[in-house]
């Protein structure tokens, strides 16, 4: 009877050191949507994220090495590579990315240019009205004087527009290449923008410019002295401007 009892309890003793080995193991582990795909593998919002980085990396570093070769062939002596696709090179540099050598040799003016501009346009009666002539550059003369840090844009732009169309079209005002019809077209598109400016939005039909050159007064000129001949006195044609003032 001792016996019986003694094995009974130690076969619950032995079914509770089971039970209890049983509940210390930890839970059944579930399975994520991700870890499905397999070991070492990345879930597919990742890799599209990197094919992407990748991609654009690849097309930065394609748009730099082509701006440098074309910038090269701009810069360098002429060859039969920059002769044979000079169209292609100079559509790629120009405007945005000319080059050139006044930062290491200036050359600064030697002579005050005034560029006017008037315009004309039809008015009610269907008569033609021509305006007065308005003084472009002393616009940015009055915004360059006595000022500690002058724009870019008022010290250089109407000034660069000028010596670019006269470098492209001499003395003559036919242009001659796609390069001259573009800086024809950007000086007239400032001369607009300035007058319309000015004039508050007027309607323009037709602008016309008037560049008059002064050579640079001496050192120690007085004011009330006469001022000097202009050297230059050269009048543009007519040009025709379009209906949303370009």
């Amino acid at each position: 009877m001792r016996k019986t009892g003694w094995a009974v309890s130690s076969g619950i003793e032995s079914a509770g050191v089971k039970e209890l080995h049983r509940s210390d193991s930890p839970p059944a582990r579930e399975e994520c949507p991700a870890e499905v795909a397999g070991p070492g593998k990345s879930p597919m919002g990742v890799r599209f994220l990197r094919s992407g980085l990748y991609a654009a990396v690849v097309l930065c570093l394609a748009t730099a090495l082509v701006h440098v070769v074309l910038v090269f062939f701009h810069v360098a002596p002429a060859n039969p590579v920059s002769k044979r696709y000079s169209s292609q090179i100079n559509g790629w540099v120009y405007p945005l990315f000319e080059q050139n050598w006044r930062l290491f040799a200036p050359d600064p003016d030697s002579f005050n240019r005034k560029i006017l501009a008037r315009t004309a346009h039809t008015d009610s009666k269907g008569s033609m009205q021509v305006t007065s002539w308005f003084d472009l550059a002393a616009v940015d003369h009055s915004e360059v004087d006595h000022n500690v840090f002058p724009s870019h844009t008022s010290q250089n732009l109407l000034r660069r527009a000028w010596t670019s169309y006269v470098e492209t079209h001499g003395a003559s005002d036919t242009p001659r290449s796609e390069r001259a019809v573009m800086l024809q077209t950007y000086l007239r598109n400032i001369a607009v923008d300035r007058v319309t400016d000015h004039d508050d939005g007027r309607a323009v039909e037709f602008i016309q410019l008037r560049v008059v050159t002064l050579p640079v007064a001496a050192p120690g000129t007085t004011a009330g002295n006469r001022p000097p001949a202009p050297t230059e006195d050269r009048l543009l044609p007519w040009w025709k401007v379009t209906s949303h003032g370009k």
